[in-house]
């Protein structure tokens, strides 16, 4: 039952976020004005915490919440792949937050790791030393 429930949601959701998208692209296209690109982003926004609301359960949506105060560019990334799975009709459930660790892990193994590397000058001019010698 919360299936259905949930997959009636996904599809309402879609719908407005269709009419909502092809009407503020005719829009924008036409009139060209300075406001349209700010609202359409806040659109965007909206849809995107709304479907996260819709497939995540409260703890891993705290625990996305804190991560994107740590690396904002990685809880995007995770919020990508969620959104993605739930398009696709992957997800048959709210995910929890054991299932967010894992895909954390699968992001950032997947994920080239930064590395700093640290170059020091060969040869080092000795000159300063020259200048204790009194």
């Amino acid at each position: 039952m919360d299936d259905a429930e949930l997959e009636k949601i996904r599809q309402a959701r879609l719908e407005q976020l269709k009419a909502q998208g092809g009407g503020g692209a005719g829009k924008a296209s036409p009139g060209g004005g300075g406001g349209d690109p700010g609202q359409r982003q806040e659109q965007e926004a909206e849809a995107r915490q709304s479907i996260l609301n819709q497939i995540l359960q409260p703890e891993a949506a705290d625990r996305l919440g804190r991560i994107r105060l740590v690396k904002e560019s990685r809880a995007t990334e995770v919020e990508n792949r969620l959104i993605m799975l739930a398009r696709s009709g992957q997800l048959r459930q709210k995910v929890t937050e054991e299932q967010l660790k894992e895909l954390l892990n699968a992001v950032a193994d997947t994920r080239a790791e930064e590395k700093i590397v640290v170059s020091r000058r060969k040869g080092w001019d000795d000159d300063d030393d020259d200048l204790f010698d009194l």
